[in-house]
């Protein structure tokens, strides 16, 4: 059994990454196949964006995986990934990448350290020891999840009040609004809860990816002829895929050693 799941999640991991290789060059093929005409710098912003997606990937793979290099795919792709929002005008997301993201790559890295992370004198990857919520820090997660939530919503509606002032109001986007304050809180504590290697991040990234496909598919609504926006919404998609499966991996690196001890008797592991 413990080795067809390693066996799985060897090839799961390869579908994500070369299946999110030839999803983008798909876009990319169906953009000159369509016709559609772009100049040097959309051509260049596509690009770094695609590039942006799979360094997103591979972050999320090692990251699910319990490995510490995800942090370094973590920097390159808080920084692109704060640069397409900006274009899309998601801008608590693109805040919440520049001021918050990127320092927890940082601080995440040093935590994991902590938590026996790292590599070995042989050269093996050490995975990082994975704790669980108590009932009493769950409530603590929940309560600061509503509150910022609502926070979020009044500052974003502020912003865009402010900016159509002189204009038409009625051109407020309340969804994308409710949309990008929910992913930005769920980022901010998912974040927290994977820097200090807590299982049930991945039930908050779960949730994070299935609203971002919700708000980049608006985004495709609204601009469709943006093929960045299309991008953004396949990474999301194949993030959900891997929140999923870190879930499962997750379970098991938080288990105690008397758990495992346990199961290896049930033949479980």
């Amino acid at each position: 059994m413990k080795a067809n799941l390693k066996s799985f999640n060897f090839w799961f991991n390869i579908f994500l990454i070369v299946g999110m290789i030839i999803s983008l060059s798909i876009v990319e093929l169906h953009e000159h196949s369509g016709g559609i005409e772009h100049n040097g710098a959309q051509r260049w912003k596509d690009i770094i964006i695609s590039i942006g997606a799979l360094m997103g990937v591979l972050n999320t793979v090692l990251s699910a995986n319990g490995n510490i290099y995800n942090f370094l795919f973590g920097v390159i792709e808080v920084c692109i990934c704060a640069y397409a929002n900006w274009e899309a005008n998601n801008l608590g997301i693109f805040y919440q990448h520049i001021l918050y993201f990127l320092p927890m790559q940082l601080i995440g890295f040093w935590q994991w350290i902590k938590r026996g992370a790292g590599v070995s004198s042989s050269g093996e990857v050490i995975k990082v020891k994975a704790r669980k919520l108590t009932l009493k820090q769950f409530f603590y997660v929940l309560f600061v999840y509503v509150l910022g939530t609502v926070i979020c919503f009044v500052v974003l509606y502020y912003m865009d009040y402010k900016a159509l002032m002189n204009r038409d109001i009625e051109n407020i986007d309340i969804m994308k609004i409710a949309l990008d304050s929910t992913v930005v809180m769920l980022n901010i504590l998912g974040q927290i809860l994977m820097s200090l290697a807590f299982v049930e991040q991945w039930y908050i990234w779960t949730a994070v990816n299935i609203f971002s496909i919700f708000l980049w598919l608006n985004r495709i609504i609204a601009m469709p002829m943006e093929s960045f926006t299309i991008v953004m919404l396949i990474k999301y998609i194949f993030y959900l895929l891997n929140s999923l499966n870190g879930i499962r991996i997750w379970l098991k690196l938080s288990r105690t050693d008397t758990d495992m001890k346990i199961c290896s008797k049930q033949h479980c592991c």
